[in-house]
């Protein structure tokens, strides 16, 4: 794992090479705010009420909660930024070429299963990529009214607030969160075994709303197994926003160089990203200083 002194350099050295405007910047995150505005709008219209409820082919649900606030955000994002790509868990990549510079990435509800039961610890996840690194990440709880903006080179905000995470001296004395422990299987399983054996205080159940508890400080650890790009990418600049640190396993960075034949569903094609999703498939978050 990386330290956070190396985190803080290596979040520098990545600015300095991407080279954005302060102008360009504020703009895409008005317009990520004002999709995320959208997205909400929809899915408080359907929370904790009556409807169908259907079944993927990967049999994970999907409602017209997701399908709907999807489409609001992407009629958002293309009226402003034409040229840019979209990559949605809902229905895959839109855009005029086979590659752009700047893609966005959507996840209209992460913890569907958390909407559609009333729990509202689900999340709208927006990602902007630029030549595959997250510049910019939303969690956006629209029930709750929480929302933590992520943007290379500034710190994270809660609802304009600053956050950031809090000290952990050693792995004992964490708290951790991961979404199920009957997410993980075979050797990803052992791992998880492993590390949750040596935690504080293990927890279970909170889908994305994990990564915003790590970002304001109140957990040290969040462990995910088979999470596809639009399930992470947003958090990559919240979590180091905050001061956090967000890898694979072996301590790789997270990216995805999204096209029309991406397919998250199953194997990306990149190899960087095959290494990630299909040999590890796991996710580690570590809030800053937190080791065994």
């Amino acid at each position: 794992m990386a330290s956070n002194s190396n985190l803080s350099n290596g979040v520098a050295c990545a600015v300095q090479q991407l080279d954005f405007q302060g102008s360009e910047t504020d703009r895409f995150s008005e317009v990520a705010n004002k999709a995320a505005d959208a997205a909400g709008e929809v899915i408080r219209k359907y929370f904790r009420k009556k409807f169908e409820i259907l079944e993927k082919k990967d049999l994970s649900p999907v409602t017209i909660a997701d399908q709907a606030a999807e489409e609001s955000m992407v009629s958002i994002i293309l009226e402003s930024f034409p040229s840019h790509a979209i990559y949605g868990e809902e229905n895959g990549w839109r855009g005029k070429e086979k590659f752009a510079e700047y893609v966005w990435v959507l996840d209209p509800i992460d913890g569907t299963k958390s909407f559609i039961t009333g729990k509202p610890l689900f999340g709208t996840l927006i990602a902007l990529l630029y030549m595959g690194r997250p510049i910019l990440g939303i969690i956006d709880q629209p029930v709750l009214g929480e929302r933590w903006i992520g943007r290379s080179g500034r710190k994270t905000t809660l609802n304009g607030q600053e956050v950031s995470t809090r000290s952990c001296a050693k792995l004992s004395q964490a708290y951790l969160y991961t979404t199920s422990p009957h997410l993980f299987s075979g050797d990803a399983e052992e791992a998880f075994g492993r590390v949750r054996n040596k935690v504080k205080v293990p927890l279970y159940g909170c889908d994305c709303y994990a990564y915003a508890l790590l970002a304001s400080g109140f957990v040290d650890l969040v462990v995910e197994s088979g999470l596809k790009p639009y399930d992470f990418l947003s958090l990559v600049p919240v979590i180091e926003g905050a001061g956090g640190v967000i890898t694979d396993w072996k301590g790789n960075q997270l990216q995805w160089e999204a096209s029309p034949d991406s397919c998250p569903k199953n194997s990306p094609r990149s190899p960087r990203f095959i290494t990630m999703a299909v040999k590890i498939s796991i996710q580690l978050k570590y809030a800053k200083d937190c080791h065994s």
